[in-house]
């Protein structure tokens, strides 16, 4: 699964595929290192249309994973002695999100599949990791690393703990697609691939179109179509707001 990517250019570079946003009061900055749960720029469908936020990494986990994840913190509790209030447990369980969605047809991911929970994020390379070919694996549409965007969902103000020391927040909340991978990211990773999309009439049916047709693009990239740019390292690309060329398409 991706839980590493890098985006380092401006506003303009995101426009080159989808052009029809707002983008008012909010400052990208270069990001050449996104963790989970970090803050990062998406274009998401809202009230009033597509708008530019800085959004946190990590859907809301289902309800089994917290379930299941609660029931073995209240089960060691109790093995020491303790009283447990499990409902109170539940509820403050921590859920650090779930970064990648691969099976979208999950009751749990099917609340977010409309057209008004959907997002586009942009990057410039994404990792992979694996330690015997050198730890972090960066993949992008060559050297230049030009702008492209994953397939991604958003949740609009989702209560929940995501960290202990901060207890519960009230947050809006991004995760991407994933799919089988292509050779190039198959070799290095071969459970999956995000979703990715390269071009504006792509970038439109993702925005805009019905689940039934717009499911059509969780799918991997043809074979060839990405370069490994960087190795073992956990941030990629350079922090330059210069603008460099972008294909209208990357394929």
């Amino acid at each position: 699964m991706c839980n590493l990517y890098s985006h380092t250019r401006n506003v303009e570079a995101i426009r080159k595929l989808f052009a029809k946003f707002n983008d008012a009061g909010v400052n990208v900055p270069p990001l050449p290192g996104i963790f989970p749960d970090y803050a990062a720029p998406i274009v998401r469908n809202d009230e009033g249309g597509p708008r530019l936020a800085m959004t946190r990494w990590g859907m809301p986990s289902s309800k089994k994973a917290l379930l299941d994840a609660a029931t073995k913190r209240a089960d060691k509790l109790r093995a020491k002695g303790k009283e447990v209030d499990f409902d109170h447990l539940l509820r403050m369980e921590p859920d650090g999100g779930t970064t990648n969605v691969r099976n979208t047809s999950s009751s749990h991911w099917k609340r977010w599949l409309g057209i008004e929970s959907r997002c586009l994020v942009p990057f410039n390379s994404f990792s992979e990791f694996n330690r015997d070919a050198g730890g972090d694996i960066w993949f992008a549409f060559g050297e230049e690393r030009p702008t492209a965007f994953f397939a991604g969902i958003w949740a609009r103000q989702w209560t929940s703990v995501r960290k202990v020391r901060t207890g519960e927040e009230t947050i809006d909340l991004y995760a991407f697609l994933t799919t089988e991978p292509n050779a190039e990211v198959g070799a290095i990773h071969p459970k999956a691939m995000p979703v990715i999309l390269t071009t504006p009439e792509e970038c439109e049916t993702w925005m805009t179109a019905p689940w039934e047709q717009a499911r059509a693009l969780q799918r991997p990239l043809p074979d060839g179509s990405l370069d490994i740019v960087a190795r073992g390292v956990k941030k990629d690309g350079d922090s330059s707001e210069e603008d460099r060329p972008a294909q209208a398409s990357l394929l």
